[in-house]
């Protein structure tokens, strides 16, 4: 079993460019990172969390529920 860590650990991770993911999560292969980089119709996208679905898409926009925030489950993705 992986190392688990809170929230704040995993927002640092995640500035460093590390995906995460929380083992609470129903969803097999789910996980977030932060997209840095992007074009959308010609302008440039500003940084934003990204999750990598169950469905095996990528979906902008993620935000951590309060349950995300509080809980303590989170570790790095495979």
């Amino acid at each position: 079993m992986k190392d688990t860590y809170d929230f704040g650990e995993a927002l640092k991770r995640l500035k460093k460019g590390i995906s995460v993911q929380r083992t609470g999560w129903n969803g097999k292969g789910m996980y977030i990172y932060i997209e840095i980089f992007g074009v959308v119709n010609g302008a440039i996208m500003e940084p934003c969390f990204v999750m990598f679905t169950a469905n095996q898409t990528h979906q902008p926009g993620w935000l951590a529920s309060q349950a995300d925030m509080l809980s303590e489950d989170w570790q790095d993705a495979a």
